[in-house]
């Protein structure tokens, strides 16, 4: 087994260095965008008169972006050639997105909304899969150009990681489909045309089949923002959404009816190996950082690396980081091999422990770099902030290690 990364991806990061540097970071120059970027970005990017709701400037800013990386033939990478896409596999998506994260923060790879000139598209592989024809030639090049926007409504009030117990239904009406019901940090539906709703349509609470995902269009009557949940990463785009009685065809049904949930589980694998591999990147960012900051800072005479209380925390993160790079990478390419809900305990696995190791990096990186860490002016408390809402979100970290002991025990099924 050869553990050295394929020449063509070598030379696939060079090109994306190239881009970077003659596309990306003269646009991020351009017109003061750095506020976005530096010790002004959360302000920068939050209306904080308008429910803290991502300021216009911004996300015309990042749009911007995805078209000159679409343009490139970037923003698809990971997508089929016949969507335009380069047909790019899971190990290559987890190099591509430790590398764009370890080169730190900058409009090419943005922690606070998962923008990235190499796109992550759970949706639209989900819409492959499972979509119909009609949807297919409706939402796919649509939302890829940004003229479609899905949002994602499965977690409730009363419901966060147990999403068979889902209180909202959609009951069958003659031709129509009643949807009653709310849903809490329904990321996106500021801005969303459509909303994926996940409702019980048979089956008793608890079951896992019987509920089923509609794509809702969200300026039907019925459907209504609630609070927008301000949040330890601002701006906020987190509402609740409440469902009165809204109508849809059989035509808005996403993938089969009452096996909606397993369209969530390909939503949060795509996504959890994704996150594993930019929290990596991010992780090693902060520990470098650190490094070159105990090499130049002499306190009391001496280089402060000198100091074991330096290196051998940094030298513990640092043994983390080559560990879970191996683990991340083996299990990327186990999904290319087997399908992502045959190695879900591996999924698990990266992405439970990534989270935490970025969070204990840039904690530890704050702490290398004294008070100057603790400032905005460096990156670890937006890094931190970012990458801490992961550890409960795609899974809280307690369900994915439920996850990994229900398979090492024999309650989940085992490839």
């Amino acid at each position: 087994m050869d553990f050295d990364i394929p020449d063509d991806v070598l030379a696939y990061l060079d090109a994306l260095d190239g881009f970077i540097k003659s596309e990306i970071e003269p646009l991020q120059a351009r017109d003061d965008n750095e506020r976005f970027f530096d010790h002004r970005r959360e302000h920068a990017r939050t209306d904080w008169d308008n429910d803290g709701l991502p300021m216009q400037d911004w996300e015309n800013l990042l749009g911007e972006m995805r078209r000159l990386a679409d343009a490139a033939g970037h923003y698809r990478f990971a997508l089929p050639a016949d969507v335009g896409g380069s047909d790019g596999t899971n190990l290559q998506m987890a190099i591509i997105r430790e590398h764009l994260a370890t080169r730190g923060l900058g409009l090419h790879n943005d922690l606070q909304n998962e923008s990235s000139i190499v796109g992550n598209h759970p949706f639209i592989k989900m819409m492959i899969a499972k979509g119909t024809d009609a949807q297919k030639a409706e939402f796919i090049e649509a939302c890829l150009i940004g003229e479609r926007r899905v949002a994602f409504g499965l977690t409730e009030p009363n419901h966060g990681s147990d999403a068979t117990h889902l209180d909202t239904t959609a009951v069958k009406d003659g031709d129509e489909w009643a949807i009653n019901g709310d849903k809490r940090f329904n990321t996106g539906m500021h801005h969303a045309t459509h909303d994926m709703v996940y409702a019980r349509t048979s089956g008793e609470a608890g079951d896992a089949d019987g509920i089923t995902c509609f794509l809702v269009p969200t300026d039907l009557p019925g459907v209504e923002l609630g609070t927008f949940w301000w949040t330890f990463n601002m701006p906020t785009d987190h509402p609740d959404v409440h469902f009165t009685d809204v109508r849809v065809g059989d035509d808005a049904i996403f993938g089969e009816l009452g096996r909606g949930l397993e369209l969530a589980n390909m939503f949060v694998h795509e996504n959890r190996i994704r996150q594993a591999a930019s929290s990596l990147g991010a992780a090693q960012h902060c520990i470098d950082l650190a490094v070159e900051y105990a090499k130049e800072r002499k306190p009391f005479g001496k280089p402060l690396w000198l100091n074991q209380a330096i290196q051998f925390p940094l030298a513990e993160l640092q043994t983390e980081a080559a560990m879970l790079r191996a683990l991340i990478r083996q299990t990327a390419w186990h999904m290319d091999k087997y399908g992502h809900m045959e190695i879900s305990d591996q999924v698990s696995m990266c992405n439970y422990r990534a989270n935490r190791l970025v969070c204990n990096a840039a904690d530890q990186a704050m702490q290398t770099c004294g008070g100057i860490g603790y400032t905005r002016h460096m990156p670890f408390e937006h890094i931190y902030r970012h990458h801490r809402r992961y550890r409960i979100t795609e899974g809280a970290e307690e369900i994915q290690i439920r996850r990994v002991a229900g398979i090492m025990f024999g309650k989940k099924a085992k490839r």
